[in-house]
């Protein structure tokens, strides 16, 4: 008797972010990650819908680590009837819990000023998921080890595998009836200044890559060199400079390096403020799990005790008044909502502002207007002019690079079936397509938004 498997792609497909793969077998139905879609309109619009699957049918999620395109439609999964146990590392659950918790208080704010300030086209205008639900969802977190192979039912097991990218990720090996599958999740840098290098996948008979960067390599930047100018030239102008930041792992890197900088003689001890509720208690996951990450713990307390972290809305505003020149760090990295909207409303329109971008900015995000030199940007409801100097540091990038990809390849042994290259733009998965071919001699597959690709064991 033949064994199908299909595996529908929900999201992350021909595009960077959403990722959702559903595998569907006789035995059980694996969901691996469950994000949001974000950035283009069309493609944040696509989260409002139900699945195209049954969801009351899918048994159990497997989280490869825990940002908001991995995990950020679980609430509205388990409203759409999910009630299996969603899995993952401990720290990336507990990365899940502060993201969730904060992406729904942001969901319920939003909603709020919105129908307050009437700049929506929908009367009411509602959170995408509120606290209640985002709780609801949380007590179906399971932590589970990694390293270990763990059973799901008689043919089905799964294995976790560090990653690198932020603390707690993963790739997931899942073996069916013989078969492995292997989904890398997102893959971190071989040189990371928190994480250790990624492991490697050692056999894949299907494999799944994320693609974000597989056109491209990272500069070499004399990230020290370049800081240190730029933190200069602020202090010159008499200005502020704004950091759009990545609440998890982005801005504990900045900490890290702005420190060092600073313990090097070489930036002066320009005030440094932390505006990021997440991003606070992402520090907490470092200090929880020591083993995850490559910081002392001297080194922990040092780079925290070196910036002031802001702890209300009003300290928002005092920091605002605040007529020295500082470093400012504030949530989201691609301008997309949070605490940095509220400093850009009213620092953009100046000359003596500078706007450091230091991650991937997605299509259709305010970082990628502000990266592609938009003149003006909008923000609740309003345009302001950019009169800011913006400026782009990308070997802060915590995705790898094409060279990073096909190192994080070199060690399978086999010769996968399929390859599917998921989690890119266009452009990237073409040119990560043909650097494949031109490497192994692999056949890669890139998958559309809603295919199904049925495989028979």
């Amino acid at each position: 008797m033949k064994n199908i498997v299909k595996i529908h792609f929900l999201g992350a497909s021909g595009v960077v972010t959403g990722s959702k793969f559903l595998i569907e077998t006789s035995e059980k139905n694996i969901l691996i990650d469950c994000g949001m879609f974000q950035g283009l309109k069309e493609l944040r619009e696509l989260n409002w819908s139900n699945l195209s699957v049954d969801v009351e049918e899918i048994d159990v999620v497997l989280l490869t680590h825990g940002h908001l395109d991995h995990v950020g439609y679980l609430p509205r999964l388990v409203k759409q009837g999910f009630h299996g146990n969603i899995i993952g590392t401990a720290p990336t659950l507990a990365i899940a819990k502060i993201i969730l918790e904060d992406s729904a208080k942001i969901h319920e704010e939003e909603a709020e000023k919105a129908n307050k300030e009437n700049y929506t086209k929908h009367h009411p205008a509602l959170p995408f998921y509120n606290a209640r639900e985002a709780e609801k969802t949380i007590r179906m977190f399971q932590p589970e080890v990694a390293d270990k192979w763990i059973k799901l039912t008689e043919n089905i097991s799964y294995r976790f595998q560090y990653n690198g990218h932020i603390i707690g990720a993963t790739f997931i090996e899942l073996d069916i009836l013989g078969k492995r599958f292997v989904f890398s999740g997102d893959i971190g840098r071989v040189n990371d200044y928190l994480l250790d290098k990624p492991k490697k996948p050692e056999l894949a008979d299907f494999l799944f890559i994320e693609s974000t960067y597989g056109n491209k390599l990272h500069p070499e930047e004399d990230l020290d060199t370049i800081l240190s100018e730029i933190i200069k030239e602020t202090i010159h102008k008499k200005g502020n400079l704004i950091i759009p930041s990545f609440a998890v792992e982005r801005l504990q890197t900045l900490m890290y390096i702005l420190w060092k900088l600073y313990k090097k003689n070489k930036i002066p001890n320009i005030p440094i403020f932390i505006d990021s509720p997440m991003g606070n208690n992402v520090l907490d996951v470092f200090n929880q799990f020591p083993k995850w990450h490559k910081l002392s713990d001297e080194e922990y307390h040092a780079m925290c005790n070196h910036v002031n972290i802001i702890q209300s809305y009003k300290e928002t505003w005092e920091t605002i008044d605040d007529k020295r020149s500082k470093i400012i760090i504030a949530g989201s990295g691609m301008v997309t909502g949070g605490r940095v909207l509220t400093y850009l409303q009213q620092l953009i329109d100046e000359t003596a502002t500078t706007v450091l971008l230091v991650g991937f900015q997605a299509e259709g995000t305010r970082g990628r207007q502000l990266l592609e030199g938009a003149h003006e940007i909008k923000f609740f409801g309003k345009y302001y002019p950019v009169k800011a100097s913006v400026k782009h540091i990308e070997s802060l990038s915590a995705h790898a690079d094409q060279k990073d990809l096909l190192d994080w390849t070199s060690e399978i042994k086999n010769i996968p079936e399929k390859v599917f290259l998921i989690h890119g733009e266009p452009n990237s998965l073409d040119a990560f397509r043909v650097k494949l071919k031109d490497t192994y001699n692999w056949n890669a597959i890139i998958p559309k938004l809603w295919d199904v690709e049925e495989i028979i064991l």
